[in-house]
C-alpha cells in the first residue's frame, strides 16, 4: 500500500503540488491572501463549491479581525477552536486527503507554516432532489426515493431511524474515481460475522472505477454464476431502513440512488412496502398471486411447447385442433416459434426502455398493432404462441426484481420442453430448485425463513400476519440458526 504524503508546512510547496496534481485543470480555483498577518490560501473546485459561499463562511468573519498571529499554526488553531468558521471536526493531514476533499466539493483553507489543512462544507453543485421511486412504485407509504448525493441519502436514513444503534460507516473504493460508499447497519441487530465478512470483502475491491452500487454487488455474492442474486437492490429509504431494522446491512454509493442489501432472501422478491400498509388477508393474497405469476412466467411457455409436441392428448379436443391448424400455417417448429416470439418481446421492451419516453410508447404501439398482427395474418407466427408468450411476459412484470432470471429461465424451459419434452421440464425444475437452495450469503441460506424453517415464515414469509401478531416478534436475520447478535456490551 502506498504511503500517503503529509502536508508540507510551506504553503507554496503545497500549492505547487496541487497545481501539478490538477495539471492545469480549469475548474481548480485557488486564492492567496493575507489574513491576520499570515499568508493563507483558499482552494476549491469551481462548480463543486461556491466562491460566494466560501466568502460568507470564511473570509467575511475575518475581514475585520483585529488580532494578528505569528504563524499559520496559531491562526489555524484560532479559527478552528475560537472562531465561528465552520471547519470540519477533523483536520486534513495528508495531501491525498486534501485532494479528495477538493474533489468532494469542500472548500479548503491552508495557512503558511501549518502542516494541516481545514475543510468546510461549501458544496454548490447541481443535484437531483429526492423524488418518487421509479422501479418500486407503491400505493401506500412514503413517496420518497434516494437521490444521487450520498450525504443527502444518509440524512434520509437517519431521519427515519432515530435509534442510537444506527451506524453509518464510510469508505472509498475505485482507483480512479475514489468513490465514497456508506455501510449502514444496526449494531444491536447485525450478525457480527456478517458485518466482518461484508467489510472484509469491500476492502478487497480493486476496481478501477465505481459509478453505481451495482458495481459492488458481485463482490458480496458467493455464487457468481447463479441466475439468482443474494444481494438485493432498493431505491426506497423506508425499505432500506426496514431491512436494517431486521439486522441486514445496506451499502450506498455516491452518485447513485440505489442501495445494495445483504443478505437478501428469495421470498423478499415477492414483498413490497404496500404489504405492510394493507389488510393482512389482502397482502397475503397479493403475495400468493406473485408466486403464481412467477411460476406462470417461467413454466407456462415451456410446458405449452412440451405438451403440444410430445403429449398432445392432454389437451382438450377443440384447443388441440386450433393449435394444430395454427401451426400448420406457420413455417417454424413450435419451440423455435416460441423462442422467436420471446426474443421479439425482449427487443421491444429494450427499445421502449432505452428510447426517449415520447418515442418509447410509439415503439410498443407499433410492435403490438403492426408487427404482431401482421405476423399472425401473414402466417409467420401462430396465435396460440403469441398469446402464451404475452401472458408469460405480463406475469414476469409482476415480480420486477426477478425479471432478469425469469427471462433466461423462460428461454431454457422452452428449449428443454421443445427438445426433451416432459423429461426436460422436470430436469429444469429440479435444476432451478437445486440452484435456489444452494445459494447462501455469508452462511445464511437464500431460502430463509422457509428453509431451514423459522417461525418468521408464518408471520412474514409467503403470507403476512397482522401487526398485532408481528409487533415485537418480527423476523430478523439474527433469528436464523448460527447467527450471533452484537450485544450492547460489545460495542
Amino acid at each position: 500500500m502506498t504511503k500517503m504524503a503529509s502536508i508540507d508546512p510551506n504553503l507554496d510547496q503545497n500549492l505547487a503540488w496541487l497545481k501539478e496534481k490538477f495539471d492545469g485543470s480549469a475548474d481548480f480555483f485557488t486564492k492567496k491572501m493575507q489574513l491576520c498577518g499570515v499568508e493563507c490560501a483558499l482552494m476549491l473546485c469551481d462548480d463543486l463549491a461556491g466562491v460566494d459561499l466560501a466568502w460568507e463562511l470564511l473570509l467575511r468573519p475575518l475581514q475585520y479581525e483585529p488580532r494578528r498571529f505569528s504563524n499559520g499554526a496559531e491562526l489555524a488553531k484560532y479559527l478552528a477552536v475560537h472562531s465561528g468558521v465552520p471547519f470540519s471536526a477533523a483536520p486534513i493531514e495528508t495531501r491525498e486527503d486534501l485532494f479528495y476533499n477538493l474533489c468532494a466539493g469542500n472548500g479548503v483553507f491552508l495557512a503558511d507554516g501549518d502542516c494541516r489543512a481545514y475543510s468546510f462544507a461549501a458544496q454548490n453543485f447541481a443535484q437531483r432532489s429526492p423524488g418518487e421511486p421509479d422501479s418500486e412504485v407503491n400505493v401506500y407509504g412514503s413517496k420518497e426515493a434516494f437521490c444521487d448525493v450520498l450525504r443527502r441519502n444518509m440524512g434520509l436514513i437517519r431521519r427515519r431511524v432515530r435509534s442510537e444503534g444506527l451506524v453509518i460507516r464510510t469508505m472509498r473504493v475505485g482507483r480512479y474515481t475514489d468513490t465514497e460508499i456508506a455501510v449502514i447497519y444496526h449494531r444491536d441487530l447485525v450478525d457480527r460475522r456478517l458485518l466482518e465478512g461484508v467489510m472484509a470483502r469491500l476492502k478487497r475491491i480493486q476496481l478501477q472505477m465505481v459509478f453505481d452500487s451495482g458495481y459492488l454487488a458481485p463482490f458480496l455474492e458467493k455464487n457468481p454464476y447463479s441466475l439468482f442474486s443474494c444481494a438485493g437492490m432498493t431505491e426506497r429509504p423506508d425499505t432500506l431502513c426496514a431491512k436494517v431494522c431486521e439486522g441486514k446491512i445496506a451499502i450506498l454509493a455516491d452518485g447513485t440512488p440505489y442501495a445494495v442489501l445483504v443478505p437478501f432472501f428469495f421470498t423478499e422478491n415477492f414483498q413490497s412496502m404496500d404489504d405492510y400498509c394493507s389488510r393482512p388477508y389482502y397482502a397475503s393474497f397479493i403475495r400468493a398471486l406473485k408466486y403464481v405469476a412467477f411460476l406462470i412466467a417461467v413454466l407456462f411457455p415451456g410446458i405449452f411447447v412440451s405438451v403440444a409436441n410430445f403429449t398432445p392428448e392432454l389437451l382438450p379436443g377443440q384447443l388441440l385442433y386450433k393449435i394444430a391448424a395454427s401451426e400448420a400455417a406457420t413455417p417454424l417448429p413450435l419451440f423455435m416459434e416460441a423462442i422467436f416470439v420471446n426474443l421479439i418481446l425482449e427487443i421491444v421492451k429494450e427499445a421502449g426502455l432505452r428510447l426517449p419516453k415520447a418515442i418509447g410508447h410509439s415503439v410498443s404501439l407499433v410492435a403490438a398493432l403492426i408487427v404482431g398482427d401482421a405476423a399472425i395474418q401473414f402466417g409467420i407466427l401462430g396465435s396460440p404462441v403469441v398469446i402464451v408468450a404475452s401472458l408469460s411476459a405480463i406475469c414476469g412484470f409482476a415480480v420486477p426484481s426477478l425479471y432478469q432470471p425469469i427471462t433466461i429461465l423462460r428461454m431454457l424451459f422452452i428449449l428443454a420442453g421443445g427438445l426433451l419434452g416432459p423429461l426436460g421440464i422436470v430436469l429444469m425444475i429440479l435444476t432451478t430448485i437445486f440452484n435456489i437452495c444452494s445459494i447462501n450469503s455469508f452462511g445464511l441460506p437464500y431460502t430463509a425463513p422457509l428453509t431451514p424453517y423459522n417461525r418468521g415464515a408464518l408471520r412474514d414469509g409467503i403470507l403476512r400476519a397482522s401487526w398485532k401478531k408481528m409487533q415485537g416478534t418480527r423476523f430478523v436475520v439474527t433469528d436464523l440458526p448460527g447467527a450471533k447478535r452484537r450485544d450492547r456490551h460489545e460495542r
